[in-house]
């Protein structure tokens, strides 16, 4: 690890992230998930996708 990472650890662990902020991170890691999950599964409406585009020669 570098400096620069210990020196972002020591702020963090000084002011720490408010609660409100860890929230709204995990909420979007989680609708990520869920999206990602819904489209494994094969459950992902097909007007949602995106049509692969071809590349120009």
């Amino acid at each position: 690890m570098s400096l620069r990472h210990f020196v972002r650890m020591s702020k963090w662990g000084r002011n720490p992230p408010s609660e409100r902020r860890v929230k709204l991170v995990f909420g979007a890691i989680l609708i990520c998930l869920m999206i990602a999950g819904i489209e494994y599964m094969g459950w992902w409406p097909e007007w949602a996708e995106s049509q692969p585009r071809k590349l120009r020669p």
